[in-house]
């Protein structure tokens, strides 16, 4: 069971996570993955720079603010006084090696990479210090587990990846014995140490990650993932507020969703899960009652939830600029896509979407990454044209290249909005468009409207719990 940072943010939040483990421990003992409380990881990339920067005033302002807040917690949460008297004495540790951390960085000068990792870890290190102290008050026995004792890493900070054979002996050897012994273990994601003992982060989505590694190490049966929204959405209920739940998605529908704007799990971090083919499951912390969505790739689980031509998801993706590339040396003559791809790759810019003719290329690109320097180096190969602020707009789904129909239903949806590219997803499990971004919302409230009505969507899509 993982929980993000809105799932611990607060003590009221807390209590709800706590009741969700206790009704879990009826059948069996979880592993418990916990983020940092919401906030407090910025807060202590920003003190790391205030440091860095020697502005250590408004640095040690901000350590007094970490201290503070999970003191509240504590106050909250915690009745018992030796219980109490335990945490704190804990959580002062960790907040005095923060402070003389701090000092340390501001007395140097200097901020590295290896430092900002050590920063960063503070924040999950509390947070699962307060919760494993409060789970104990509520009658439910656990055991906390610094991860860096299990969580073994390479040295590239800020980015680091488990050295998977000693990470999977030490689970064998450390956690499985407490789960086995029906005893919940707490501990943190996001975090790890090198073998000499330095501490290190996995980087963005470390905590999923965290989690799926472990599923996958303890051959678990699943691996729930419990944030503050009922499972993955048809779109973004912000956008359509009319948005559903999807009960079932495959692993590479996830993963497609998530390259293209969605904010659902990143396809790196369930890669453990997918190699194992262990389900995973995205769920409601508020609402621990409701379905959420299962992301898998058993066929059985899938039945009568997914076929062929099914669309699943509109993924939107914001801030991209289109670039026109129009060249007469492309007519009949090899080489000039090497050319051209070689001057993205010389600038480290990703493309997002693509579409070709015999004289142009067009392609989408964030718009932050084009430059002056990049143009005249596309320059070079031909006229480049530049359309600003425009969007992504995917429809993703199972298979939908092979299924008749599906097309023409996204572009008769679409007949009233201006579509300045059009790109036909190579995997078979997305259609892109290219709107301008004031066009977004009338373009997913059409599609949407187009492949979610109530009619057609029982027992695939749900109302969310709690709409």
């Amino acid at each position: 069971m993982k929980f993000g940072g809105t799932s611990v943010g607060t003590a009221a939040a807390m209590r709800q996570v706590i009741a969700n483990i206790a009704e879990k421990k009826k059948t069996s003992a979880p592993l418990v993955v916990l983020s940092a409380c919401s906030g407090i990881t910025n807060k202590l990339i920003q003190i790391a720079d205030e440091a860095g920067s020697g502005r250590l005033k408004e640095a040690l302002k901000l350590v007094g603010e970490v201290r503070q807040f999970h003191l509240d917690l504590i106050g909250e949460l915690i009745g018992n006084e030796e219980l109490r008297a335990a945490v704190i004495e804990k959580i002062g540790v960790y907040l005095t090696r923060l402070e003389r951390l701090t000092e340390g960085i501001e007395i140097v000068g200097e901020l590295t990479e290896r430092s900002r990792d050590r920063f960063c870890s503070f924040g999950e290190l509390l947070s699962t210090s307060v919760f494993a102290a409060a789970l104990n008050e509520a009658g439910v026995p656990c055991e906390w587990l610094d991860v860096r004792t299990v969580m073994i890493t390479d040295d590239r900070y800020g980015f680091a990846r488990p050295l998977a054979e000693t990470c999977r002996k030490n689970t064998t050897e450390i956690i499985k014995p407490l789960l086995d012994a029906g005893t919940v273990v707490v501990t943190q994601g996001y975090i790890g140490s090198t073998e000499s003992g330095r501490t290190t982060t996995l980087g963005r989505g470390g905590s999923d990650l965290s989690a799926a590694l472990f599923g996958a190490w303890l051959h678990s049966e699943s691996i729930e993932i419990w944030t503050d929204v009922d499972g993955v959405m048809t779109t973004d209920p912000r956008m359509v507020p009319e948005a559903r739940s999807i009960r079932v998605m495959t692993f590479s529908e996830a993963a497609e969703l998530a390259y293209l704007g969605a904010k659902v799990l990143h396809p790196d971090t369930i890669a453990p899960a997918v190699e194992k083919n262990i389900p995973v499951f995205v769920l409601n912390t508020w609402h621990p009652d409701s379905k959420g969505t299962l992301i898998t790739n058993d066929p059985e689980l899938l039945a009568g939830k997914s076929h062929g031509g099914l669309v699943k998801s509109i993924a939107v993706k914001k801030g991209q600029a289109i670039l026109n590339i129009r060249s007469n040396r492309m007519f009949g003559r090899h080489g000039f896509m090497s050319e051209l791809f070689d001057v993205f790759e010389r600038f480290a810019i990703s493309v997002e979407m693509i579409s070709t003719s015999e004289v142009s290329v067009s392609l989408t690109v964030d718009d932050g990454s084009v430059g002056e320097t990049f143009i005249k180096a596309l320059s070079s190969l031909g006229e480049v044209e530049i359309e600003h602020k425009v969007a992504t707009v995917s429809v993703v789904g199972d298979n939908l290249r092979m299924s008749r129909g599906v097309a023409g239903r996204i572009f008769n949806s679409l007949r009233n909005v201006n579509l300045r590219m059009i790109s036909q997803g190579a995997s078979e499990i997305n259609v892109g468009v290219v709107v301008d971004e004031s066009d977004v919302a009338p373009a997913v409230a059409a599609l949407h409207c187009e492949f979610f009505t109530a009619d057609r969507c029982a027992g695939i899509f749900e109302k969310p719990a709690g709409s």
